[in-house]
């Protein structure tokens, strides 16, 4: 059956953060090794399924390449001639047809750590939730992440990873590189740990800290007494969320937040994997 190694690829590179390209075989004039509707994965290093080898496979896969090393969002077509006259890249193939391929970029989403699954955390959750997101959720409280709490998020598009932590700095360590990190946890203390961690990282997304002027004015001190300097300080931004959404309930904070983080994902350049995480084995084939 066409498409079981191509999906369990897709979803091993969603898995490991790395991004890939789905070729198609989406036309077929004349005779070709392979049908319509034939797929393949293909990532910087490897690749899985075939449209059916030779020239056209081939010729696919350095297109997939150039696509990706691009960093490109734009599917792409490609008509390749599989006739002994046709351009030949990589070697003849003298079927007789003429095919299309089509190249569509499976990006690598954005990360989102949101640390304190609070009354603000639990409702700005339920709106990420609803994105193409990696979403970790982090709380040293384990009540505040067990399925009757989080039943809100049932239904969520985002991929949500639970990390309870009695030490909540401690999956900082463990974040995919561009993560963008949002401090919220009921402690001011475990508040002040996470913003060190993350600061210890540079390659991090931005970092955002909740709570008051006053609070931040503290926390600047103790991170420079912590031994980091003002350009690293300067990292974090505190207050978070939109001084033009006022309201001070929990629902309307995160949307607030929601809204500021929203805007510069979408600004921000698509996270390269930087050694962090394991090539995805090769799907087994049949």
């Amino acid at each position: 059956m066409i498409g079981v190694d191509w999906l369990l690829a897709a979803e091993r590179l969603r898995g490991c953060r790395e991004p890939g390209v789905l070729v198609t075989l989406i036309d077929v004039h004349g005779h070709a090794p392979q049908v319509a509707g034939a797929k393949m994965v293909v990532a910087a290093g490897h690749h899985w399924g075939t449209i059916g080898g030779g020239n056209l496979e081939a010729t696919a896969i350095a297109r997939a390449r150039d696509l990706l090393a691009s960093g490109r969002a734009t599917p792409e077509q490609h008509g390749i001639a599989l006739t002994a006259h046709g351009d030949a890249e990589h070697a003849r193939q003298c079927c007789g047809g003429r095919v299309t391929v089509l190249l569509e970029p499976l990006g690598v989403p954005a990360a989102v750590a949101v640390f304190g699954v609070g009354h603000v955390g639990l409702e700005l959750a339920r709106i990420l939730a609803r994105q193409d997101l990696d979403l970790h959720l982090v709380d040293s409280r384990a009540d505040r992440l067990d399925d009757a709490m989080l039943a809100p998020l049932r239904d969520a598009r985002a991929r949500i990873r639970s990390h309870h932590a009695p030490d909540p700095a401690a999956p900082v360590a463990d974040l995919p590189a561009g993560t963008h990190v949002l401090v919220l946890t009921h402690d001011h203390a475990q508040d002040a740990a996470v913003c060190d961690a993350a600061l210890r990282r540079d390659d991090l997304g931005s970092i955002g800290l909740i709570g008051s002027s006053a609070k931040w004015a503290r926390f600047r001190v103790r991170l420079a007494q912590a031994g980091h300097e003002p350009a690293a300080i300067g990292r974090i931004r505190s207050p978070i969320g939109l001084a033009e959404v006022p309201g001070k309930d929990p629902a309307t904070i995160a949307v607030s937040i929601a809204a500021e983080l929203l805007s510069m994902v979408a600004r921000a350049p698509a996270a390269t994997p930087r050694g962090r995480t394991p090539t995805p084995a090769p799907p087994a084939r049949a």
